[in-house]
């Protein structure tokens, strides 16, 4: 066990010093361990007001040093964590796991959490991969979702395995469903999940390997209702179903405030015969808080090639702002940015990504090709399997084994891009070095907090992306 544990800082007494804070500074002097540091009170007051910083700062006197029995090294590391925001470069000289136990001796663990796990820390351009996280059994992940602070959940076979912030901690639950096709964080101890070949959607409780909660549609034929895609807000919990018969379709609205009670439907479709686009339930679910809208996308192979369709609902009247339909190079996989103001998708033919203006909303002829236009009509599929993501300020798509990074250059409003609408001009490059894409064909990616997370086919584990100047 460590010496530290259940230790009282101040019970240790006080070394006198008459020099501990002259009245009129705000110089103060800590004794760590038998190191001296000098700081400010406006420095300790950094850690707030549950700290032991702050404890320290607002209990001094001029007669007396306090002193605390822990050790000074790392005493020093989240010194200058406070001093900066961010960890000195020495501490790579300790295991992350030593900092969090001293972060939460002190109360500063949010802290290093900020500074390690931070989305503004992300560094595109920068990434490489830096860790592999084992996964118990033989099963590949079928599901991978993330939080806000780098923590990530996976999917593989019937079983959940969670990753805290630090990738340190690990844990695994069983579940109900035999395989599981969609999965979202609503936070770091809870996710909703479902399957498209079991009935019903499921909110599980992460810690104690229980479900809170079992959602369903039930529609018209009750036969069951399985789960195609799901989506989040602040506020809400977005699902599509589709029956068990595959002949009706439907978007759920759940109150994630009030134990996910209904809301309302949207999108409500039931198939009789002839009509393919009612056919097509939503495969992937977003939602645009600029414009208070849910884009739902999904498509259809079928005699007439791949279609789809993609549309923006309006949850207070259950209507479509806009719709496009996908009859040429069909997406392969789609995706919505607040921050580029644009839909991005990724031919299922050409295999290259496109660009939706948001604000030419409602415009016919939405689509502007980022890569090589002569190969939308190629017929080759060069697409199918891709993926795309946007983060941030950029766009990640996959190709093969190998991620494809696409970032706006910002240039004079008056210029036409040659890949973009009227200024408006994107660029591509490949991420990391060329040993790191010697890997099986990406299956999923996604991003939490200053990290890229990958899973590759027939693969057992989860890839973790990181800025090399960063992290551990």
């Amino acid at each position: 066990m460590s010496p530290f544990v259940g230790s009282n800082p101040l019970s240790y007494g006080f070394r006198h010093n008459n020099n501990n804070m002259d009245s009129n500074s705000n110089i103060v002097t800590i004794d760590v361990g038998g190191h001296l540091f000098q700081t400010t009170k406006q420095t300790l007051n950094q850690a707030g007001s549950k700290s032991l910083f702050s404890t320290i700062s607002s209990n001094l006197d001029n007669d007396s040093v306090p002193f605390i029995d822990r050790d000074p090294e790392i005493f020093s590391v989240l010194l200058s964590l406070l001093r900066t925001g961010n960890l000195p470069s020495k501490a790579k000289n300790f295991d992350i796991q030593d900092l969090i136990f001293e972060a939460k001796f002190y109360g500063v663990e949010q802290l290093i959490l900020n500074s390690q796990s931070n989305p503004s820390q992300f560094e595109p351009f920068d990434l490489e991969k830096s860790l592999l996280l084992p996964l118990t059994g033989r099963d590949s992940p079928t599901a991978i979702s993330t939080t806000e602070n780098g923590s990530v959940q996976v999917a593989h076979g019937c079983k959940i395995t969670s990753f805290d912030w630090s990738l340190k901690r690990k844990s695994t639950i069983l579940t109900q469903f035999p395989a599981i096709d969609s999965m979202l964080c609503l936070n770091s101890r809870t996710v909703a999940v479902g399957a498209t070949d079991f009935s019903g959607l499921q909110i599980l409780d992460l810690v104690k390997g229980s479900v809170k909660k079992n959602v369903n549609w039930e529609n018209v034929t009750k036969s069951g209702s399985t789960v195609q895609a799901i989506g989040t807000s602040s506020e809400f919990l977005f699902t599509s179903f589709e029956s068990s018969r595959r002949n009706s379709n439907c978007i759920m609205v759940y109150d994630v405030n009030d134990d996910f009670k209904p809301v309302t439907k949207i999108g409500h479709y039931e198939i009789f015969g002839a009509e393919l686009d009612s056919a097509i339930p939503a495969t992937k679910l977003r939602w645009l808080p600029s414009h208070n809208l849910l884009m739902s996308a999904g498509s259809h192979s079928g005699p007439s090639g791949v279609l789809g369709n993609i549309k923006f609902w309006d949850l207070r009247s259950g209507n479509t702002v806009w719709e496009i339909k996908e009859n040429v190079d069909c997406f392969s996989d789609i995706t919505v940015s607040d921050s580029l103001s644009g839909i991005f998708k990724v031919g299922v033919h050409s295999g290259e990504v496109f660009l939706a203006d948001l604000r030419n909303i409602g415009s016919e002829n939405a689509w502007i090709c980022l890569g090589d236009q002569r190969k939308v009509t190629n017929g080759k599929k060069e697409g199918i399997g891709c993926k795309i993501e946007s983060y941030g300020n950029q766009v990640f798509c996959t190709k093969g084994g190998d991620v494809e990074l696409w970032s706006e250059v910002l240039i004079d409003g008056s210029i036409k891009g040659r890949f973009g609408s009227e200024g408006r001009v994107f660029r591509k490059n490949y991420m990391g070095r060329a040993k790191d894409f010697c890997g099986n064909r990406i299956t999923h990616f996604s991003f939490g907090g200053n990290r890229m997370f990958v899973t590759r086919k027939d693969q057992q584990f989860v890839e973790v992306w990181q800025s090399s100047v960063r992290g551990f």
